[in-house]
């Protein structure tokens, strides 16, 4: 009997996640992991890990197996928290639930899993894991979820083949429904809870107040930026560059506004809590469109904004993504300095796919799309797949 240790994180997922394990014949252990101390800025009733830990325990017992929780806020707050700090002070949109899979889970967590003498770790990711021999050598490939709606392969964009090794996804292959309808016949107390949304692990954050605890508010300038500004005209006017890489470069650019570019229609309390493409919290009103972020100035202390979603502004044919970001989940198909591949990708979890080129430079992965994207964001991350396999991933800068 091989010893698998569950994430049990009090969902409806991780639950299933542990009955399907038991009833394939593995040796199951249930560990709920605390990643968070901090009471005052999350909303307290939305998602409190007290009742999440006793929902965890409830489903061990009804199950019969060992249960334990874990305390992991120390690593929590250095690889996940700092990080979130240090993007937003830069300007940028991290990410923590990829970060919190690659660094949390798959990582610390697992290590733990493994010197309990477990075999494997498993959660209750909705993504899937095939086995396969390429060269003589055992290749593992993520797939997404079968429930397309509910497909979280993105959020394990970073995993490594190591990680993969040890990481076992039994919900994979059933629909949400299917996941309810078992945990209802088994009595687990979880079959009708909400999914829980926020930040992984920490709940719902009212993220300002979150980010207050580091980055001070301060009063700066909502600039709006007319859809017919000169810049973007400029900017689609057809260009002859001398390499595919110059005109890569070229798309990938972020449009450069000066304060003088628009005109002045509010105040905000930090440049750092915004994000592109972001709607609500600006508090302006007035406007015949709703205003969107296209840009934000952190060293200026600016946020650009533009009317409606289709606002010239917000849009880009063209990415990158800095070497020593780009991640290959199967590194025997990463390509070559000046190779090129059609795959499809996404920006940001649960958008559409979308056609595009992937190319190597030395200096890093440029994507460029078939048709523009809205609110390329850094510090978020680029997906890419091939099919229903998720290739490779990388932070967008």
């Amino acid at each position: 009997m091989k010893k698998v240790v569950v994430g049990l994180s009090g969902g409806v997922d991780s639950s299933v996640a542990a009955y399907l394990l038991q009833q394939q014949g593995y040796e199951v252990i249930g560990l709920f992991m605390k990643n968070w101390h901090d009471d005052s800025v999350t909303i307290s009733n939305e998602c409190p890990w007290l009742e999440d830990s006793n929902d965890a325990l409830l489903v061990a017992e009804k199950l019969g197996i060992p249960f334990q929780t874990v305390d992991m806020s120390e690593p929590y707050k250095q690889r996940i928290v700092d990080y979130m700090f240090r993007e937003y002070e830069n300007g940028r949109t991290p990410n923590p639930d990829v970060l919190c899979n690659r660094e949390i889970k798959f990582d610390v967590f697992m290590n733990l899993a493994l010197s309990l003498g477990a075999d494997y770790v498993a959660t209750g990711h909705y993504c899937r894991k095939e086995e396969i021999i390429v060269d003589g050598k055992k290749i593992y490939r993520l797939l997404s979820g079968k429930d397309t709606n509910k497909d979280q392969s993105y959020f394990l964009c970073q995993l490594s083949q190591q990680q993969l090794s040890k990481a076992l996804f039994p919900i994979g292959e059933l629909q949400k429904s299917e996941v309810r309808a078992i945990a209802s016949e088994q009595g687990l107390v979880t079959a009708e809870k909400k999914d829980s949304q926020g930040l992984c692990f920490v709940g719902k954050v009212r993220l300002p107040e979150f980010l207050q605890q580091q980055l001070q508010p301060k009063e700066g300038d909502i600039i709006e930026i007319p859809n017919d500004w000169q810049g973007y005209k400029s900017f689609d006017y057809l260009k002859l560059f001398e390499t595919y890489e110059d005109e890569l470069k070229y798309l990938s650019k972020r449009f450069e506004y000066q304060p003088s570019d628009g005109k002045k229609v509010g105040t905000h309390q930090g440049a750092h809590y915004f994000t592109k493409g972001q709607r609500k919290g600006l508090h302006v009103g007035g406007t015949p469109e709703p205003l969107f972020v296209i840009e934000t100035d952190v060293n200026q202390n600016i946020i650009y904004v533009g009317q409606s979603h289709s606002h010239r502004g917000l849009f880009r044919k063209a990415l990158f993504i800095k070497e020593s970001d780009v991640h290959w989940v199967r590194e025997d198909l990463a390509l070559q300095i000046g190779e090129s591949k059609d795959f499809m990708v996404r920006i940001r979890y649960r958008q559409p796919l979308q056609k595009a080129i992937l190319y190597k430079t030395e200096s890093g992965l440029f994507i460029y799309f078939e048709e523009p994207q809205s609110a390329i964001t850094e510090g978020q991350f680029a997906v890419w797949y091939d099919d229903e396999e998720l290739v490779g991933s990388g932070v967008i800068s």
